[in-house]
């Protein structure tokens, strides 16, 4: 039996591509909470730095109060955690914001879709509101792209 995991990893890239499409984002990557745990990421970006302790701090079930006073790192940038409802029935979001860089903060949305996670940052200027409607939709084809994907197997 096949796993989401286990889909190309063309199929993850062309997914980013379509997502930084819209304009709105600047960098993207599918994650997922197990080896490799990179799928794909925007190969321009910073994304592609995530590292495997960063990904298992995102996506940990416990101890998420945490990051609320504490934030998180993401490919090295520190962010606050604004909102944490990746794990409530319905709406699988978290809206985090970039801190401390120079060329100001920037939104930062993680959606989960089935068993993997799109994390994607805005453009400079876009707010945290829109980019989470926009990932949140994004998210929505990608399960679709899945479904149909696992159902041809």
């Amino acid at each position: 039996m096949q796993c989401v995991g286990d889909i190309s990893k063309e199929i993850w890239q062309d997914c980013i591509t379509l997502f930084l499409q819209n304009g709105m984002c600047c960098d993207a990557a599918i994650i997922i909470n197990y080896p490799p745990w990179l799928l794909a990421s925007y190969p321009e970006g910073n994304f592609f730095q995530l590292s495997q302790e960063e990904i298992q701090i995102l996506l940990a079930k416990e101890g998420r109060e945490k990051l609320f006073l504490q934030g998180i790192t993401l490919a090295g940038n520190k962010c606050l955690l604004i909102r944490d409802n990746l794990y409530t029935e319905g709406n699988n979001t978290m809206d985090l914001r970039t801190k401390g860089q120079s060329w100001g903060s920037q939104a930062v949305t993680v959606v989960q879709i089935e068993s993997v996670y799109l994390v994607v940052m805005g453009q400079k200027g876009t707010e945290g509101g829109p980019l989470n409607l926009k990932a949140f939709e994004m998210a929505g084809y990608i399960r679709d792209a899945i479904n149909q994907h696992m159902a041809q197997i």
